[in-house]
C-alpha cells in the first residue's frame, strides 16, 4: 500500500526532522483552523443579528435559552479554535513547537465539538421558530448525528486497518 502525501508532492515526511515535521504540522493545522473559523464567524454574525430583529422579543423561554446557549457555544468555539494561534504567537521561537502542535490538535478537536454544538443550536433555534419544537428537535438530532459522523466517526474509521 503506497503512502499518499498530504501536501500533494512526493513524500518527504520520512526524511523530516522532528522540527520540520512540527513546522509542517503547525502550518497545516493553522490553515485548517482558518477555514473553520469562517464558519464560527458566520454563526456568530447570524446570532448577533437575531437579537435585533423585531421578532426576538416574542421568543419563548425555550427559544431564548437556545439562543443564549448557542451564542455562548459560538463564543467558546471561537476562543478554543483561536487558541492555537495565540499559543504560536506567545511561544514563537521558544523551542516548544512540538508541544504547541500536540496541544493545538487537541484544541482544534475540542473547538470542532463546540462548533458542531453551536451550529446545531442555530438549527434548533431556526427550526423551532419555523416548524415548531417537535420538528426542530427531530431535525437537530439528524444534523447532530451528521456532524458526529462526518467530523468524528469518519476520521477514526479511516484509521482502522483494512482487511
Amino acid at each position: 500500500m503506497s503512502h499518499i502525501p498530504s501536501s500533494g508532492g512526493a513524500s518527504t515526511h520520512g526524511r523530516e526532522t522532528p522540527a520540520e515535521r512540527a513546522d509542517r504540522n503547525l502550518v497545516e493545522l493553522l490553515q485548517e483552523l482558518r477555514v473553520v473559523q469562517t464558519g464560527v464567524q458566520i454563526v456568530f454574525a447570524f446570532l448577533l443579528g437575531v437579537a435585533f430583529t423585531s421578532r426576538f422579543p416574542d421568543l419563548d423561554t425555550f427559544e431564548r435559552t437556545t439562543y443564549v446557549v448557542t451564542l455562548l457555544l459560538t463564543v467558546v468555539s471561537s476562543a478554543v479554535l483561536a487558541t492555537p494561534v495565540a499559543l504560536h504567537r506567545g511561544l514563537f521561537h521558544q523551542g516548544v513547537k512540538t508541544r504547541i502542535v500536540a496541544l493545538s490538535a487537541r484544541l482544534a478537536e475540542a473547538g470542532l465539538v463546540f462548533l458542531a454544538l453551536a451550529l446545531n443550536g442555530a438549527v434548533l433555534l431556526l427550526m423551532t421558530v419555523v416548524l415548531g419544537r417537535t420538528a426542530a428537535v427531530a431535525i437537530t438530532a439528524a444534523t447532530l448525528v451528521m456532524f458526529a459522523g462526518l467530523w468524528f466517526v469518519l476520521p477514526r474509521a479511516l484509521l482502522r486497518p483494512r482487511p
